[in-house]
């Protein structure tokens, strides 16, 4: 380790040089080396972590270029490990780089994720963020998620001290049809960036120990409001302990009636009959743009409070993105069993999309 080239962080009083050294012994894995990881890795070799991998199979394209910003346009069809070793090891050479040009599946998953401190989740689908989660929960091991909806991120710490799990969050891996990904919803370049950052941030964090880690909380930054709301993770106890992985991770492609396109609830919403809709963003995303005839129920309470409110035999639900609306439809699905619960896919974003 160069002192020189930490000092301004090692002069930190909250850091000093004992946390320079858990940096330089750490060992982190960053699944992926797109959007969110290029970020992630950028920064946690800067700041001296001592063992950085990365794991990704893919190769760059042009369409990477605006959001993973350390590859260019001569290393298109470069194999992404490849271009980010280049990068890393010119950036930074005291770390100890290991490209691992392979996806996480149910037979490399444990064998890998051992040998490591702390799993960065960097991916862009559902299979591999609840392989990650699996496969840390058997193993021990804290993992840093982040994940990227239209203008919207999300980031927390997982299975971090006995804290809650991913599955605590979202129990079962969604169909295929309710997943929208960034080829076809897009996704604002800077985004990924800001969120990639957060990510590094809270990795530093475990590592260190320095600060709050965000477990058992959900972060959401709305990048159209430059708004963050964070709301509480309850423990799942049946989350908390696994045996082994499944042996596929693959997704459901069956249809569900569980979500209905924004379009479709446009119309219904036009319908003279009123239909029950209840929104369970935050009371301050609500306060900033509501949505007329909605119930505000916050997430976080829904359980409890929505005992309260006598509900129709069709019941839609509405959040910022769809992410929410829809952990709501599945929280609530078995304790309602002779109601229809409907997500409204893409929220409120989708449904003032013409106002930005």
């Amino acid at each position: 380790m160069t002192p020189s080239r930490y000092d301004r962080q090692i002069i930190l009083k909250e850091f000093g040089v004992s946390a320079q050294e858990r940096l330089a012994k750490a060992k982190v894995l960053v699944v992926g080396a797109g959007g969110l990881g290029v970020p992630v890795l950028q920064y946690l070799n800067a700041m001296g972590v001592g063992h950085l991998a990365f794991m990704d199979a893919d190769v760059v394209q042009e369409s990477n270029l605006h959001r993973q910003v350390i590859y260019t346009e001569k290393q298109i069809g470069m194999p992404k490990v490849n271009a980010a070793t280049a990068f890393l090891a010119a950036q930074n050479s005291h770390t100890k780089l290991e490209p691992l040009n392979f996806f996480l599946d149910s037979k490399n998953a444990l064998a890998t994720i051992a040998r490591f401190d702390v799993v960065v989740d960097a991916s862009d689908n559902f299979p591999t963020r609840y392989l990650v989660n699996d496969a840390c929960v058997i193993l021990k091991k804290p993992f840093i998620y982040g994940a990227l909806h239209g203008f919207e991120g999300q980031l927390s710490v997982f299975n971090y001290n006995s804290g809650p799990t991913y599955r605590c969050l979202f129990p079962k891996v969604p169909k295929a049809n309710e997943i929208p990904n960034c080829d076809t919803q897009g996704v604002l370049g800077i985004l990924p960036g800001i969120v990639g950052n957060l990510q590094a941030l809270e990795c530093v964090k475990v590592l260190t120990g320095i600060g709050a880690v965000l477990a058992g909380k959900l972060l959401i930054f709305d990048a159209l409001k430059q708004a963050y709301h964070t709301f509480e993770i309850p423990k799942q106890e049946k989350a908390l302990h696994l045996d082994k992985l499944q042996s596929s991770y693959a997704l459901d492609c069956r249809l569900t009636d569980a979500t209905i396109s924004t379009a479709q609830f446009k119309q219904l919403s036009e319908l003279p009959t009123a239909i029950q809709i209840i929104d369970v963003r935050n009371p301050e995303e609500v306060a900033a743009q509501a949505y007329e005839g909605a119930v505000n129920i916050p997430l976080s309470v829904l359980e409890n409070e929505i005992k309260k409110h006598p509900l129709q035999a069709e019941v839609y639900f509405l959040c910022q993105s769809g992410f929410r609306s829809a952990k709501a439809v599945e929280l609530l699905q078995e304790q309602f069993p002779n109601k229809r619960m409907i997500s409204v896919a893409g929220g409120i974003n989708a449904l003032f999309a013409h106002e930005y």
